[in-house]
């Protein structure tokens, strides 16, 4: 079965993260972005400042409600809400988080009537609610918003689903915002499922994404918070003490958010894979060449860590880094590098097409030679859902007689079992550093190598 399987990969769908306009969702945890509603507000899009509107009249109508005495529809709506595991976005693991309860909807509700400026127009942006009420941060935050932009994401799911050819099903998708009539409903639509569980998916653009939102109440603190004004000992203030101060001295907050309004052409969307820079890739290619072969002082860990570190690194875009797999052989531990075959290139197709890999494996062996014992264990793990192209990733090249080992096991079975070395991966260093070809190449180049001394 596939390693991590993704929405895309596990339909067939040979996209790269970095060529979707959505983050691709995965089954069995979250995406560790947030959706930053500071995004859509600073946006050249028309469409996207109509949809941040959106998110703030509906959080707004929810405070009139309880201005206007009705406290128990407003907690209710609040409440609703707070949650959208439809997105799977944040840091759970099993893609289902938790709603808020009826006293911290209360107390929300309470700033309305509190803050002079919220009674009178409202908040400016949601992500004001992290200076005044405890338990609200980031995930609160995007999930709020997901949920009032839920009727647009469903949209938005189906027209990406179509163009790729994603399967949909009839789902009901509950608490999806009516700003027309002003509540929460459920609606019947066709959406891609998640296979483990069946719930229904909701994909999200990648340009609202963001690790913390760009108002954020870390950056309030440590810049902006007047923490002497608050306590004479400001290295021991609790955060309970300054949104107690925040709540009866609105004019800081509202002057923090109008600094960050005025430095909005530096806010961006964060990308889902950031490639270390190239000084820490020579770094790591330093430290690979001065390790010895074998487990001596915890080299097989250090070269597995830098090689971990540096190949997801080099080979993207091109390959999308899957997860590091630990396997057990004959009671040998392994540990090997898993990427999603995105078929971005035609080398890419080519393997796929061939070799049936929708996932690609590179196993790491910090030996000073690999032994056919290596080659067996490394065969007899490419199934056909991974499919039969395998990578070593080691010290030196194959002998004579494991190399003949590996174009036996393609005359008779069709695979490909090819190795990077300490000089390939010094090569696609210095690639990576010039810019001037894909460090893919070297492995295209190992395999041509390879296939010509294939027969037939």
């Amino acid at each position: 079965m596939l390693i991590r399987p993704r929405l895309t990969d596990y339909h067939g769908v040979f996209l790269a993260q970095e060529d979707a306009d959505f983050a691709i969702p995965f089954f069995d945890e979250d995406i560790p972005l947030y959706v930053d509603p500071f995004l859509l507000w600073r946006s050249p899009s028309m469409q996207d400042n109509a949809l941040h509107d959106i998110i703030v009249d509906g959080f707004n109508y929810i405070g009139r409600l309880a201005l206007d005495g009705k406290t128990d529809q407003a907690v209710d709506l609040l409440i609703a809400a707070s949650e959208c595991d439809e997105v799977g976005l944040g840091s759970s693991n099993s893609r289902k988080g938790k709603r808020i309860g009826s006293a911290k909807a209360n107390e929300i509700l309470a700033l309305f009537k509190r803050i002079p400026q919220y009674a009178e127009r409202g908040l400016r942006h949601i992500e004001e609610l992290q200076f005044f009420v405890e338990g609200i941060s980031k995930d609160r935050i995007s999930d709020f918003a997901c949920t009032f932009l839920k009727s647009f994401l469903i949209d938005f799911t189906i027209d990406h689903c179509d163009r790729l050819g994603i399967p949909t099903s009839e789902r009901d998708v509950e608490y999806v915002w009516d700003r027309k009539e002003r509540t929460l409903k459920t609606v019947r639509t066709r959406l891609p499922v998640d296979p483990t569980d069946d719930r229904p998916l909701l994909l999200v653009p990648k340009r609202w994404l963001r690790f913390v939102p760009w108002i954020n109440y870390e950056d309030y603190f440590k810049a902006h918070c007047p923490q002497d004004e608050i306590s004479h000992e400001a290295e021991e203030l609790e955060r309970v003490e300054v949104l107690t101060y925040n709540r009866d001295n609105y004019g800081v907050v509202s002057a923090y958010i109008e600094l960050k309004e005025r430095e909005a052409a530096d806010a961006a969307n964060d990308p889902l894979f950031s490639q270390i820079p190239v000084r820490s890739a020579r770094s790591k290619l330093a430290q690979i060449k001065k390790l010895n072969t074998g487990k001596e002082d915890g080299a097989d860990t250090k070269y597995e860590n830098a090689i971990g570190a540096l190949l997801p690194t080099l080979l993207y875009p091109n390959l999308d880094f899957a997860q590091v797999q630990a396997r057990t052989d004959s009671g040998v531990s392994i540990r090997d590098l898993i990427f999603y075959n995105t078929e971005r290139s035609p080398f890419l197709r080519e393997i796929h097409e061939d070799y049936n890999s929708r996932q690609i494996t590179f196993e790491m062996k910090n030996v000073a030679a690999v032994e056919r014992g290596h080659v067996d264990q490394l065969n007899r793990y490419l199934t056909d859902e991974l499919g039969k192209f395998g990578v070593f990733v080691t010290r030196n090249p194959l002998k004579k007689a494991i190399f003949k080992r590996t174009i036996d096991l393609w005359s008779g079975q069709r695979r490909a079992l090819i190795a990077l070395t300490d000089t390939d991966i010094e090569q696609m260093v210095e690639v990576f550093d010039s810019k001037q070809r894909d460090p893919l190449d070297v492995l295209k180049k190992k395999y041509v190598e390879f296939r010509r001394a294939c027969p037939g």
